[in-house]
């Protein structure tokens, strides 16, 4: 009996310590669902300031563009990364180390550093207030090419080899065999930039101003500055915002555990 208090008590003080903690994390959350509910000074509950929220921000259009932008940079991002990371990890080439030290240096480097550059790109490329104004800058990411680049040197090479006896070139190998054996990291590159595309809200609003382009987060910027004295009709719009993307991590948290977990600093 001693000694089954003695194990049970480290997991119960480790289930409570979580659990607070969690508590305290998602505290924010319950406040947020809570005052989107409730009228002000009220109690009671209501769906009404969803549907208000839902007309007056023009979500439809708004969850079009975010989801178009979105989706286009994902693909192309998980595109230039297996490429990219293919080569870095497979393929042998002078100056292969120091390109790879300067795609991880990107990594500290904001977009906001950027931003004259890029915007003198694209308006003499005539793409500002166009959805490739929204795409283009973040087409490639190092990120992306340092993750996959990582995970394809965990793929012991006999499978590439045995390929290529069989005839398979390197976009065939890339296409039909990497890829579907890294398809955690596949995923992880997904959500990380998919998320981060919804949640932008610096390109929408240096690079477009046609109210056509809307993204979600325009809308959510419109209605902090519009409705901040009704808090509900603001949380309302802020859950609204918010939902794509948790449910989106719901369904690929799994891969994206295993994706990150097995992507470590291999030389």
């Amino acid at each position: 009996m001693l000694r089954f208090f003695i194990n049970i008590i480290p997991k119960i003080i480790s289930f409570i310590v979580l659990f607070l903690g969690a508590l305290i994390i998602l505290s924010p959350l319950f406040v947020v669902l809570y005052t989107s509910f409730t009228p002000t000074g009220r109690n009671s509950f209501t769906l009404d300031y969803y549907q208000q929220a839902w007309e007056m921000g023009n979500f439809i259009l708004a969850f079009f563009n975010s989801a178009l932008v979105a989706i286009a940079v994902t693909l192309s991002q998980i595109i230039t990364s297996a490429l990219a990371g293919y080569a870095l990890a497979r393929l042998e080439f002078r100056g292969k180390n120091f390109i790879l030290l300067l795609i991880i240096a990107t990594l500290v480097i904001p977009i906001q550093l950027l931003v004259i550059p890029i915007f003198l790109i694209l308006r003499n490329a005539h793409l500002i207030n166009t959805y490739w104004a929204l795409i283009l800058p973040s087409a490639a990411n190092g990120f992306g090419i340092f993750l996959m680049r990582q995970y394809f040197k965990t793929i012991p090479i006999e499978l590439e080899q045995a390929a290529e006896l069989d005839g398979a070139n390197q976009l065939q190998i890339i296409w039909h065999i990497l890829l579907p054996l890294a398809k955690p990291a596949v995923i992880t590159l997904f959500l990380f930039t998919f998320i981060g595309e919804w949640n932008d809200l610096f390109k929408p609003l240096v690079f477009t101003s046609n109210p056509q382009l809307i993204t979600v987060q325009l809308a959510l910027a419109s209605f902090q500055e519009q409705f901040t004295s009704n808090w509900s009709l603001l949380m309302a719009a802020v859950v609204i915002a918010t939902i794509p993307v948790i449910l989106l991590f719901i369904l690929g948290q799994k891969q994206f555990i295993e994706g990150i977990g097995t992507t470590g600093l291999k030389n």
